[in-house]
């Protein structure tokens, strides 16, 4: 990650820097030039029609954002017993400042003052032509069941929203997608204000990702918890359910669409659906010794799915608005399916400073 940025920094560098000086020496020639092609390169990258997208005319950005999580944990056995977990939302508040393709900033998790906070950070960069998603989560101690189904007449109505601290989920994943309508179409200008869409216009869209995935489950903390509750869970639970640590691992090729109208001059929706074909390796560790493991590892193909819905009020120097991104994962064994979705709801308002001295260069 530190090289990545440290090639942004470069290739954004004045052009004033890179003029022709007597006094450079022949040794800096090679470096000098490679920063001329990756400064190229860049600005090719941000190429857009101006009749459809206004570029930034600012070179500083300053804004406060509250980041809301969401995140649901549903495993089913080849049975039809479920179960549904879902922590606490994660609410935070921070500000955020920024420097042409360079932003950074920290939110405060203001939900989890006491108790094993949640770890999470993302990075998300907007270019006209290229678009990356990284992520990092790790579950705290805050997970409640939010429903059970035994696949039979049982109530289980009580159990509802019952605290469960034997879950932890761990999510690592990258992933990059190209913009064919890049020269129209902005995905900056919906989320992260960087440019203004002026005409609506809408793009196809193709990437690659990686996930990898662990949950550990203590599952005798399970048994004990519900049978306080449901005295015969004991004996009805579905032993496809038993299991002590799943790991999979994610490999997807992904398509989709994105569109941005324009409600008002400086009033923008956007929208945008990726579906992606997942090969996933998957493998786990059960606790009941008569459990086949042979078929508890496997490989296989699914569907898994990205959305994301921006509103942003932009007059160029002032803006405010919402985004919400959601992930989707699946897995599926003989014996268990699980399913994961999770997503953040941003609410944020900012301010841009430092006017460039030319407002057609980006």
């Amino acid at each position: 990650m530190a090289r990545t940025i440290f090639i942004i920094i470069i290739a954004l560098l004045p052009e004033c820097l890179m003029a022709d000086n007597d006094t450079i020496t022949s040794a800096k020639q090679p470096f000098r030039q490679t920063r001329k092609n990756v400064y190229k390169t860049v600005k090719e990258i941000n190429n857009i029609d101006t009749t459809y997208i206004e570029p930034e005319h600012y070179n500083f950005t300053a804004m406060l954002q509250n980041t809301n999580t969401y995140e649901v944990y549903h495993l089913r056995s080849n049975s039809g017993q479920t179960i549904t977990f879902a922590p606490k939302p994660t609410v935070k508040i921070g500000p955020y400042f920024g420097w042409r393709w360079i932003f950074a900033g920290y939110t405060f998790d203001i939900s989890h003052l006491a108790g094993k906070t949640r770890q999470e950070y993302d990075l998300s960069i907007y270019s006209s032509k290229i678009g990356i998603d990284i992520f990092y989560r790790k579950s705290g101690d805050d997970y409640r069941i939010k429903n059970i189904n035994l696949n039979n007449d049982i109530n289980t109505d009580n159990i509802k929203n019952t605290p469960f601290k034997g879950l932890h989920v761990g999510i690592t994943g990258a992933s990059i997608y190209y913009i064919f309508n890049h020269r129209k179409f902005s995905y900056p200008a919906a989320f992260s204000q960087s440019t203004r869409q002026k005409i609506s216009c809408g793009t196809p869209l193709i990437g690659i990702g990686y996930t990898r995935h662990t949950l550990d489950f203590d599952y005798q903390q399970f048994i004990n918890t519900i049978s306080q509750k449901i005295p015969q869970y004991r004996q009805q639970a579905d032993t496809a359910l038993m299991f002590r640590k799943l790991k999979y691992t994610d490999i997807s090729v992904s398509g989709g669409y994105a569109y941005n109208l324009c409600l008002t001059r400086n009033l923008l929706l956007a929208a945008s659906l990726s579906i992606a074909l997942g090969y996933k390796h998957t493998s786990g560790k059960a606790d009941n010794e008569k459990f086949n493991l042979r078929n508890f590892a496997t490989n296989n193909l699914l569907i898994d799915g990205a959305a994301r819905l921006g509103i942003v009020w932009n007059n160029d120097k002032h803006f405010a608005g919402a985004s919400l991104i959601l992930h989707s994962y699946n897995s599926h064994k003989p014996q268990l399916t699980t399913n994961n979705i999770f997503g953040n709801l941003n609410i944020y308002t900012g301010i841009k400073f430092g006017k460039r001295k030319n407002k057609n260069k980006h």
